[in-house]
């Protein structure tokens, strides 16, 4: 996927066409490579956890902070220094969310496609990454069809999920900063609609954190209980549970839509 991104990236830079803010691949490609290194040799958590706190640090040096609540716990305009660190904490976890959801086919991909989608298709107008989106769309394309082949199968795994929760992440801060309006007729709170787009990493991230922690044991550490493993021992099929959470997803927007919009 992202050597696909990364040969259209070059080829439109060099011939000066600025399809999105090729900046971006920086802190992208920096993810990718300590997942790709996690692949194959196993990095210690606490390392991966600097790596990704660098990737984070470049992403706010690139313009994308959270400086605004929006009035979420009658917060609004923070401070540079805290305003830098919560964006810190945020990105860390949003590429964290999706590292964790990426343990059964298509699933991780499904989930970003469906908030990109949401992104794209709720907005007002279209967004300076348009062109990207597409990209990461096009190319998934490819990695759907052996990602569920029974055999000869390309795996996501840690340099595709961190990638991706890195764009799912830049995309996030653009989504709570004042350039990215939501169309009228479905505008509710931003941090409510970025809920609703990206509810279930959030709220399978938060259980399992929750559970790790009172079973005294790092959040860190692997296991066989997170939501789609416990759907997946009913299911029996990768397919059948990855399509089930991504329908209950959809489901979830349109009913923050309806309560929020229409009742």
């Amino acid at each position: 996927m992202f050597l696909s991104i990364l040969i259209v990236s070059i080829y439109y830079y060099l011939n000066q066409i600025d399809i999105y803010d090729y900046s971006l691949i920086i802190p992208l490609l920096l993810l990718l490579i300590v997942g790709l290194y996690d692949d194959v040799y196993r990095m210690d958590f606490k390392l991966k956890f600097i790596f990704q706190i660098i990737a984070a640090k470049i992403i706010i040096d690139n313009g994308f902070i959270i400086d605004n609540l929006h009035g979420v716990l009658w917060i609004y305009e923070m401070n540079r220094v805290f305003a830098q660190l919560f964006t810190i904490f945020i990105i860390v976890a949003i590429i964290n969310s999706i590292n964790f959801i990426d343990g059964i086919d298509g699933l991780a991909l499904s989930v970003v496609l469906v908030f990109l989608g949401g992104f794209e298709i709720f907005s007002s107008s279209l967004t300076p990454f348009i062109n990207f989106t597409f990209l990461i769309f096009s190319s998934s394309i490819i990695l759907f069809y052996f990602n569920f082949k029974k055999k000869k199968k390309i795996f996501l795994g840690d340099s595709g999920s961190l990638f991706l929760g890195g764009v799912v992440s830049i995309y996030t801060i653009y989504i709570l900063s004042q350039e990215y309006a939501i169309i009228p007729k479905y505008d509710i709170h931003k941090i409510l609609f970025v809920i609703s787009i990206l509810s279930f990493p959030i709220f399978d991230m938060i259980r399992i954190v929750f559970i790790r922690i009172k079973n005294k044991k790092s959040p860190f550490e692997a296991d066989k209980k997170h939501l789609h493993h416990l759907i997946l021992n009913k299911t029996k099929s990768h397919f059948s549970t990855t399509f089930f959470i991504i329908l209950v997803n959809i489901i979830i927007i349109f009913i923050f839509q309806l309560m929020l919009n229409f009742l």
